[in-house]
């Protein structure tokens, strides 16, 4: 049947209270602690930290505390150079896999724990997991929340405020609760960065695409 623990990453129905749980989660909160304490001048030890708290973590990422996880980070998989600003939630009760660079804006919510809609089982404190997956880099906007199960392809933007509940594929502007895919992104990007202010390709360094 498998115990509580290994249930948090099949996706079946567990308790979140179970005692082995409980206890390396409260291990790893401790960590997150230090995380969050840190001052803005220790860089090098919030680099050493994250390389304890997530799963796996690329170089050149950085998360702005205060960081919020359910689980210390253990289960979040960073690719390189992903940045987090202020405020990044994660539940990663389960598994949540970023890919390089890319950015969370503030006050950004990715949350892979979810709860029946049956009451009755929702007072017995039943709980499941399913994991979420975003590609290289993509831009999630300010206060954006993801929802478990959710899958957001290579080089999308989740615009700002955006409750994404299904998955968005690779290269689109998707916004709105529910996010939709709004546009994709092409060739009118290639010559503006915010509305009719254009690149000038001559001051980005080897930029490519």
């Amino acid at each position: 049947m498998g115990s509580m623990k290994e249930k948090m990453h099949t996706g079946e129905l567990y308790l979140p209270g179970d005692p082995e749980i409980v206890e390396e989660q409260t291990k790893r909160l401790d960590r997150l602690y230090d995380y969050n304490m840190t001052r803005p001048t220790e860089e090098r030890k919030r680099q050493e930290l994250l390389k304890e708290m997530l799963a796996e973590v690329g170089e050149g990422c950085y998360i702005e505390p205060p960081f919020h996880s359910n689980f210390g980070g253990g289960h979040v998989h960073f690719g390189k150079f992903v940045y987090a600003n202020f405020n990044l939630t994660m539940v990663d009760d389960t598994h949540i896999y970023v890919w390089d660079y890319t950015m969370f804006g503030p006050n950004v919510t990715v949350a892979t724990a979810g709860h029946p809609v049956l009451p009755e089982l929702r007072e017995k404190q039943y709980q499941f997991n399913m994991p979420i997956h975003i590609g290289k880099r993509c831009w999630i906007g300010a206060g954006a929340v993801i929802l478990p199960g959710v899958t957001i392809g290579d080089d999308t933007v989740i615009g700002a405020g955006s409750v994404v509940t299904k998955d968005i594929p690779a290269n689109v502007v998707a916004v709105g609760d529910p996010c939709r895919v709004m546009r994709e992104i092409g060739s009118h990007d290639r010559k503006y960065y915010y509305k009719e202010r254009e690149i000038d390709y001559n001051t980005i360094c080897e930029m490519q695409y």
